[in-house]
């Protein structure tokens, strides 16, 4: 009877595991052996496909371009990420006070995260360009500035300017799982604090940040890897531009690939991305089950 029932559910986890088998397994192995290859557009179209061993790689990491995209890739994740969780944290402790328009107000944040990152990223675009971008607008109408700002085009801000629309992007998302993990904190202990004379500091610090740690730790790391292959943003805003300022990794294997179909190299690109996304998975996941044995 037991094993009749553990037949069953393999029954219904087959379907599941058949589509992971075809549209992310077969394709992960295909990229695997292509970095391994040596394929162009002339090989592609003559079947000609040799194997190089790991020339790909090596050949990627003498190239500066890609050097260039794994600083980019960092530096943008990792400033995305420690605004959207400090915004985020902040903006959950504002909506846990309980007034009567924290529903709503929550909801209207929602709406950022919600919007397509390619309307989101267009929008950024437009707002930030030269000539009629509104926030060139504000910034000489309040005196801030003389001449216009160039958010995209000027090598040393525009992976910033990319890193604002981002960050824009992901403090409701972040806001809204710190908001959960506020919500699930004990009453009582902070009830006992206020008896013993703590302040609101001395209980952010002393009870909800320790209490709040593992939901934080969980953020950051989803926000890592979000954020870690971000593509439609930087491609709609800048395409790597200008003079690669805003390459990423993703970008790169992108350009290899479809711009001068250099596949292979394309395909070494994406295995970086992947190993490195891979690893940190595998960080997060130890980090949910030392959580659920504590």
């Amino acid at each position: 009877m037991i094993k009749s029932k553990r037949n069953g559910g393999y029954l219904f986890v087959l379907p599941a595991v058949i589509f992971m088998m075809i549209f992310i397994g077969y394709p992960l192995i295909y990229n695997i052996i292509l970095s391994f290859q040596n394929v162009d557009l002339a090989a592609l179209t003559s079947g000609n496909k040799s194997f190089v061993g790991f020339d790909n790689y090596k050949q990627l990491f003498r190239m500066e371009v890609f050097g260039v995209s794994v600083k980019n890739t960092i530096i943008y994740t990792i400033g995305s990420v420690v605004f959207q969780v400090a915004l985020g944290f902040f903006l959950a402790l504002f909506f846990s006070m309980k007034f009567r328009l924290a529903p709503f107000l929550r909801g209207v944040m929602m709406v950022a995260w919600l919007i397509p990152l390619t309307i989101t990223a267009l929008l950024f675009k437009f707002m930030m360009g030269e000539s009629g971008g509104i926030i060139n607008e504000i910034l000489i109408t309040w005196g801030i500035t003389d001449n216009p700002v160039q958010w995209l085009s000027d090598p040393k801000i525009a992976l910033w300017s990319v890193i604002i629309a981002n960050i824009w992007v992901g403090i409701p998302f972040n806001m809204l799982l710190l908001s959960t993990g506020l919500s699930s904190l004990p009453d009582d202990v902070y009830e006992a604090a206020s008896l013993d004379g703590a302040n609101w500091f001395q209980r952010l610090i002393h009870i909800t940040l320790p209490l709040l740690k593992p939901v934080i730790l969980v953020v950051l790391m989803l926000g890592f890897i979000y954020t870690f292959k971000v593509f439609d943003l930087v491609y709609v805003m800048t395409g790597g531009g200008p003079i690669n300022s805003t390459e990423v990794l993703s970008t790169v294997a992108y350009r290899f690939s479809f711009d001068e179909f250099k596949f292979s190299l394309g395909a070494a690109a994406a295995n970086i991305l992947f190993l490195i996304l891979f690893v940190v998975s595998l960080i997060y996941l130890k980090f949910i089950k030392d959580d659920e044995v504590a």
